[in-house]
Parts: structure tokens; C-alpha cells; sequence
């Protein structure tokens, strides 16, 4: 699509309907923004946006390019970071709420949500790499899932609103991820047997995968879940979610939670870096040629193609956009809103985050 010089003054959120378009030229015009909606063009590898006065002063820089001179490094370094889009509450025709209930109180009280549009999966190994960074923090931030664990869910698979609540081990049910349905009490005696299979067949003491967490739910009367609106569980923190959300290569919005027996500022923390570890994954993404796993190649997004610089056509870099979730109470009080306008500030040195 070709409409340089056109004094076009805006892009409509109806681009995301021109699921065919690969290259997009609309330098020298009167853009004062990007529509996020871009982010929803599945094959657009390059765009030029040159010579527009965009809002952004940091955007507008980045897309115009610098002279290099002298004074300009920091510039250029603050104008090079990720881009995140926080689109506000009251901005978002329908927002996910999640309603706390007051059992969990006393058994896992701290959950942060939000949601993240905008992502790709599909190219190579762009899911596998974000599995492994969800079970590296685990491993480091997370420490071992004991201060804090994350759920990661496919956002159009979630009917909301949702319910963080808790349930007595027999009764809560789920269908964990590639297991059938089953209670809580009788998974975590499932995974106790495999646990101790592990050690015969390894002679050690060590165990891996999801029996390494039983021992955070011993003496709990009541163990936490995540509800949706048909009154499925779909997390069970802190040991897994349900195969009824679970991400898949064609995913590109997600659901994002994490909770914490700990504290409501570990979860922010944990979320903050969740949300800059998927940026980078995503940069990466587009940053790296890679073949699609999916039969069709043509649906892949496979990342910039070699531009002619005479075209001063740019590799794409839209920003990811984070929505905020509130959570409240049963009476519909504020509990926690994420992210606010003091979140994401613990990454501010790698992102750039437009409110």
C-alpha cells in the first residue's frame, strides 16, 4: 500500500482488516499516530512512516533515523528500546475484570493480570523459546515458584469475567495441560507417584517438571483456582493451567497472571519482567528469518525482508500493547489495577512504555 505525500491524517483500527498486506508507505503525510491495530496485520514486514509529526517524540525519532552526531547516543539509545502501549481501562470497550473472593485470604491472597496483544508465535521456534523464558523464570525470579508463579493463557479462549477463588482439593476439577480432567487431590497424588517412579528409575534425589512444586500446597485446607464465566478452572496455582486455554503457535493475544502467597509488589515485579521478556522474544522474532512450524509457510510472519535503503523502508517495530485488568472484590472495590501508571517502572531502562 502505497499513499505517500497524501496528507492522510489518520490510520483507522480497520487496517487490522487487511490481512494480506506486506509493505506499507505512508511517509510525508499527517499521522499524529500509529494505530495499535498494525500489530494485527499478520504479514506486514516493512512500513515507512517518515516525515509525519508523531505525538511520540521518541517514535518520531526512531522512524525518521538520527545523524549520528555528537549528544544524540543517549537519544538514540532511549529511542531503540521495546515498545509497550498500555491502553487504560476506560479506553477498552470491554474489559476483563477478576473478582477476588475473600478465601483466598488465607491461602494464596495476590494476583496481578493483564493482558498482552500483539504477539508472534508462529515462526520457527518463537513458542518453544517462550515456553522455555515462562520456565526460566520460574526457575530464577519466581524463585522456584515459591515467591510468586505465572500463568500464561491464550486470551480468546478466556470467557470472562473471571473469579480467583478457592476450592477444597476434592472438588476443584481441572484438565491440566496435556492430562485429562481430574480433581486436585487425586492430580497431586498422580504426580506424587510419578515423583517417586522418578527417583527409583534415577536413584536420586532430585525431581523434575511439576513434582518438584507439591511440598507449596502441603497443609492447605483449600487451594487456590482461577475461574471463568462458564465456571471452569482454568489455573491452579502454583502447579498448572488448563489445556482449555493453553497457548499455541497461532496465539497472538494472551492472558497473563501471576500470584503470589508473598506479596502484591513480587507479583508487579514478576509481571513487569514477564511482559519485557516477551517484547524481547517478539523483537527477536521479527529480528531473525526463521521457517514457519505451521503446513501453510504462507501464513508465516518470518521478520523483516533485506529493504532497499534508497526506499528508506523500515524493519516493523510496533509496539506491543498491554491492556490493564482490574481486580476487585466481591462488592466490584479496586483491589489492584495492572499495570498503573507507576508499573513496568523496575524495566523502565529496556522499554519504552507509551499511556
Amino acid at each position: 500500500l502505497e499513499a505517500a505525500d497524501n496528507e492522510v491524517a489518520e490510520l483507522g483500527t480497520d487496517i487490522a482488516a487487511l490481512t494480506a498486506l506486506k509493505s506499507l508507505d505512508v511517509a510525508n503525510n499527517q499521522l499524529k499516530e500509529l494505530p495499535a491495530a498494525l500489530a494485527d496485520c499478520p504479514r506486514l514486514k516493512e512500513a515507512n512512516f517518515r516525515g509525519n509529526q508523531l505525538k511520540d517524540k521518541r517514535l518520531e525519532k526512531m522512524v525518521n533515523g538520527w545523524d549520528g552526531g555528537d549528544g544524540e547516543q543517549d537519544e538514540l539509545e532511549e529511542a531503540s528500546k521495546l515498545l509497550v502501549k498500555v491502553l487504560h481501562v476506560s479506553e477498552n470497550p470491554a474489559p476483563l475484570v477478576v473478582k477476588a473472593s475473600p478465601g483466598v485470604r488465607d491461602v494464596r491472597p495476590f494476583i496481578v493480570c493483564c493482558v498482552l496483544k500483539g504477539v508472534d508465535l508462529k515462526p520457527g521456534n518463537a513458542l518453544k523459546r517462550f515456553l522455555s523464558a515462562q520456565t526460566k523464570l520460574h526457575e530464577d525470579i519466581c524463585e522456584k515458584r515459591t515467591a510468586a508463579t505465572i500463568a500464561t493463557h491464550d486470551l480468546h479462549l478466556i470467557k470472562g469475567p473471571l473469579t480467583y477463588d478457592v476450592q477444597p482439593p476434592d472438588e476443584l476439577k481441572i484438565t491440566p495441560l496435556g492430562r485429562k480432567e481430574v480433581k486436585a487431590k487425586d492430580l497431586l497424588r498422580q504426580l506424587q507417584l510419578e515423583a517417586e517412579e522418578q527417583r527409583k528409575q534415577k536413584k536420586r534425589q532430585n525431581v523434575s517438571g511439576l513434582h518438584k512444586y507439591l511440598q507449596l500446597l502441603d497443609g492447605k485446607d483449600n487451594y487456590p483456582c482461577l475461574l471463568d464465566a462458564e465456571g471452569s478452572v482454568i489455573s491452579f496455582p502454583p502447579i498448572t493451567n488448563s489445556e482449555k486455554t493453553k497457548i499455541r503457535k497461532d496465539t497472538r493475544d494472551l492472558f497473563l497472571e501471576v500470584t503470589s502467597d508473598t506479596s502484591l509488589q513480587i507479583c508487579k515485579d514478576v509481571m513487569d519482567t514477564l511482559i519485557l521478556k516477551i517484547a524481547e522474544l517478539n523483537r527477536f522474532t521479527l529480528e531473525n528469518k526463521e521457517g514457519s512450524g505451521s503446513d501453510n509457510e504462507s501464513d508465516a510472519l518470518c521478520g523483516p525482508a533485506n529493504l532497499n535503503p534508497s526506499q528508506n523502508v523500515q524493519p516493523v517495530n510496533f509496539p506491543l500493547v498491554v491492556e490493564q485488568v482490574r481486580v476487585v472484590d466481591t462488592d466490584g472495590n479496586l483491589k489492584v489495577l495492572y499495570p498503573s501508571k507507576t508499573d513496568l517502572a523496575t524495566v523502565s531502562s529496556l522499554l519504552t512504555v507509551t499511556r
